[in-house]
């Protein structure tokens, strides 16, 4: 059942702000109520709560008591590298093509000869307003192709993509076809009352749980759905922390976070504001419950390549199904420290779940992920982990199936914890 789950939920998000949406359905499902950013908050003991913002980022949150300490935090991204279609985007050739370009760090041949669709929002004028409406494209509708080996030669030679050129996707014969009046048609709306819109290419294929012993899941957007995923199932079933229990995801992590919904902004600090004006508190008692708050920082990890096993550590050396993976870093791409990855330590031992290291090989610039960013906002001990995967940035990536299994009891053991400040690098746990 964790199986399918997981593969339902990836499959329903083809972009962020389905993410959020599937997020936000199942908050509503399990008792929370919205809350708008535009209006005042009414916080009260013993409800739950949640906020989006820009449609894509969502920060859901539990008030058990008003009288806390701190926060317990685990953030993650609901965003994944792939192409976003640009304005005006036909192009006639032969056939039509759209004009795309790239979002992210991806690994651009894995789109290639696969069926792909489009998903995102459009914005919609309503006399003198406008409302935004997802659309996702939910059939079999492009598809990128390689120039066949007869025309280049040098395809499995170290060939260079080149986005303008190779990563154009075929979308009709008919050059009168226009994507604009297909999200029209989609989205029941009149074509010339769409204004706008951000739309993206999505991998159309399955997730799939596979290998000898069914133990290896594939899937578009592992990074960072499969930790997403996990950590919100921790997320609704814990329930004993005399904390608040956070638990975020923001968007626009893969091209660094830098938006008003991405873990630079200012919304998870904007959110813990006002619960900690609900529990009448000051700026002196936010700066004290954030010295006594604690985050994880939740996104997948290198495992070693079986074909590639010396790009890896010499000693930090990830392994599908091995259990949640601890992230360092030298240079702080991620925030764990001796005294976070004590507490981590201690809230897998109580889970009994087992875990991994990671670190970049020393000669290897390796990548980061949002722990550092949003500390630079909101400053608590944070600690980066992940779950083991290959291919990461494909548009079809692999992992561990019985990892995610892992996070979640890991997530739910984080939110039925207290961790309790004592004295800087002092910590009880219990």
């Amino acid at each position: 059942m964790v199986f399918k789950n997981l593969l339902d939920f990836i499959e329903n998000s083809p972009c962020s702000y389905f993410t959020a949406a599937n997020i936000k359905k199942m908050l509503i499902e399990n008792g929370f109520n919205e809350l708008n950013e535009g209006e005042k908050w009414n916080i009260k003991e013993n409800r739950k709560y949640f906020v989006t913002r820009n449609n894509s980022s969502i920060i859901a949150f539990k008030i058990p008591t008003l009288n806390f300490k701190g926060f317990q935090i685990i953030a993650g991204h609901g965003d994944s590298p792939c192409f976003k279609i640009k304005e005006n985007p036909e192009i006639k050739s032969s056939c039509v093509i759209l004009n795309t370009e790239g979002y992210g760090g991806m690994i651009l041949n894995s789109w290639l000869d696969r069926p792909l669709s489009i998903a995102g929002r459009i914005i919609v004028r309503l006399g003198n307003s406008i409302k935004s409406k997802l659309v996702n494209i939910d059939r079999d509708l492009v598809l990128i192709p390689n120039l066949a080996v007869h025309f280049n030669s040098k395809i499995n030679d170290g060939y260079v993509y080149k986005p303008n050129i190779d990563m154009k996707p075929i979308f009709s014969e008919n050059s009168k076809r226009s994507l604009k009046s297909l999200l029209a048609e989609k989205a029941e709306v009149s074509e010339k009352d769409i204004y706008a819109y951000d739309m993206f290419l999505y991998n159309r294929e399955k997730g799939r749980i596979w290998g000898y012993d069914n133990e290896y899941i594939s899937a578009p957007r592992l990074d960072d759905l499969q930790c997403v995923f996990s950590c919100f199932d921790g997320f609704l079933k814990g329930e004993k922390s005399e904390n608040i229990s956070v638990f975020s995801v923001f968007d626009n992590e893969e091209v660094g976070s830098v938006t008003k919904q991405g873990a630079a902004s200012s919304f998870l600090k904007d959110v813990l504001i006002r619960i900690n004006e609900a529990a009448n508190g000051d700026d002196s008692d936010f700066i004290n419950r954030l010295s006594g708050s604690f985050m994880i920082s939740a996104d997948n990890a290198h495992a070693v390549h079986p074909n590639f096993p010396n790009i890896s550590d010499f000693t930090n050396r990830p392994l599908l199904n091995k259990g949640v993976v601890i992230k360092y870093s030298a240079n702080q791409k991620y925030t764990t420290d001796a005294v976070s990855d004590g507490i981590m330590r201690v809230i897998l031992d109580n889970a009994s779940v087992p875990y991994q290291t990671y670190s970049t090989r020393s000669d290897i610039n390796g990548g980061s992920t949002l722990g550092n960013i949003s500390s630079q906002r909101v400053s608590i001990n944070c600690v980066d982990i992940g779950l083991a995967q290959l291919a990461m940035h494909s548009a079809y990536e692999t992992a561990g199936a019985f990892d995610s299994q892992y996070l979640m009891n890991t997530a739910k053991q984080f939110y039925d914890s207290t961790i309790l400040f004592v004295k800087d690098g002092d910590y009880k746990i219990y």
